[in-house]
């Protein structure tokens, strides 16, 4: 029998497969995860997230293994590197919006301890649970994801608009956005 799987991921690479059965809507309670997710997401835009995927070992090499304090203190020679950087997105804003968003996420884990605290706390700690028959269904945002990546905006971050917030509460189990028929939506229920 086949497994059933959220139509979005039909005739995807192994890798996407692996990133729908594998991390896509799991709760994520770690810092470098979820700085990770944020970068990546932001990264995104305009892209596919299969172009992001495969250039995902890049960016952990680039980003020094997502230690948001590291990247929070490159210069302008390391931003010059990257900019040449074939395994990451070589997009000015993007690279330094990484550098902001680090800075940024210092100043969220000093206010409230851990950035997994801050984010979890829109949610008072429980994933929401959608229950979506299609994915024409599922929206691009929601008034959750505005007040989440205005939140975020107000703090300084960069490339956290309300559809890459949103993606970016799916991408870390902040909603189940698996279609009901997905093997996924019952397990992370």
């Amino acid at each position: 029998m086949m497994t059933q799987r959220c139509k979005w991921v039909t005739n995807g690479s192994p890798q996407y497969i692996d990133y729908h059965d594998l991390e896509w809507g799991v709760p994520v309670h770690d810092d470098r995860v979820l700085f990770e997710f944020l970068i990546l997401e932001g990264a995104q835009a305009g892209l596919s997230w299969s172009t992001i995927l495969n250039k995902r070992q890049g960016y952990r090499e680039a980003f020094a293994q997502w230690d948001f304090e590291t990247v929070a203190g490159y210069d302008e020679t390391t931003i010059s590197k990257l900019l040449n950087n074939q395994g990451i997105v070589r997009n000015q804003l993007k690279i330094r919006s990484t550098v902001t968003n680090a800075q940024k996420f210092i100043g969220v884990v000093a206010d409230y301890g851990s950035f997994d605290r801050y984010l979890w706390s829109f949610v008072d700690g429980r994933p929401i649970q959608n229950h979506f028959k299609s994915i024409s269904e599922v929206p691009a945002k929601t008034p959750l994801s505005d007040k989440i990546s205005k939140d975020l905006l107000g703090k300084g971050f960069k490339f956290v608009g309300s559809t890459i917030v949103y993606a970016y509460m799916q991408a870390v189990g902040l909603v189940n956005d698996h279609t009901v028929d997905c093997f996924r939506y019952r397990e992370l229920s």
